[in-house]
């Protein structure tokens, strides 16, 4: 998933931006309240992590014009101000969720992971797909009862996908919410990682799980998605695996 950071303390900023990536979360950072409005007009983030004090532009003003302006993206306000009203104002401003300085680093992703799964409309952290479930708040995966270790790249990819159940989601999609501004890499490694993946979770197991439709993209079975026609053969009309 992929998150926009606005923290203007640069050693902080530098500490949680490896930690989230760490999770396996694509980091884009911004310094000031300007830099942050421009990116989060023009980017869609699964989380924004902002803080209250910043220069140019604070965040509570800032988020007033991002609700305003029809900006939906979940935020979460970081602050060393710890009254009850400053929490209201935070609240009342926009804001999704409050945490205050200083804070545990594991907190802070428990709060984010709780924002992604609300921004996607799933409520248990358990998402379960034929004999697969994926627990989002531990970030395991198991298969028929076998644990299947994935990267945090691979881990995000997969529960992008999972997030998207039954429904087509695009490679510029995958890339957009897995890859961050700094990320050198193509697009090309979408497919690669689709790969990794289908040998992960796909290989020695039945059905598969990740579909392919050609010239669209990729997305996970739904239940009432056919199983694979056996033999190599295709009916037509049929998405191939």
């Amino acid at each position: 998933m992929r998150v926009l950071l606005v923290e203007d303390q640069i050693a902080l900023s530098k500490a949680l931006r490896q930690g989230l990536e760490e999770e396996g979360f694509a980091v884009d950072t911004a310094l000031d309240g300007e830099e942050a409005d421009a990116k989060a007009r023009t980017t869609q983030y699964d989380v924004v992590i902002l803080d209250v004090m910043l220069p140019k532009v604070d965040g509570l003003t800032l988020l007033k014009r991002w609700r305003q302006g029809g900006v939906s993206t979940h935020v979460l306000m970081l602050t060393a101000r710890t009254t009850l009203d400053d929490k209201i104002a935070g609240l009342d401003s926009g804001a999704d969720d409050y945490l205050t300085k200083p804070f545990e680093l594991d907190e802070l992703l428990a709060r984010v992971r709780a924002l992604v799964r609300r921004s996607h409309q799933v409520k248990d952290p358990i998402i379960k797909i034929y004999d697969m479930n994926i627990d989002t708040a531990a970030r395991r995966v198991t298969r028929a009862g076998q644990s299947i270790h994935l990267t945090p790249r691979e881990y995000a990819l997969l529960e992008f996908l999972a997030f998207h159940r039954g429904k087509v989601v695009t490679r510029t999609m995958i890339w957009e919410h897995l890859y961050d501004e700094y990320d050198e890499n193509t697009s090309n490694v979408v497919d690669v990682y689709i790969r990794y993946l289908r040998n992960k979770i796909d290989k020695g197991f039945e059905p598969a799980l990740i579909l392919t439709r050609w010239g669209e993209g990729y997305m996970l079975r739904a239940e009432d998605d056919p199983p694979p026609v056996k033999e190599g053969k295709e009916k037509e009309g049929k998405r191939k695996v």
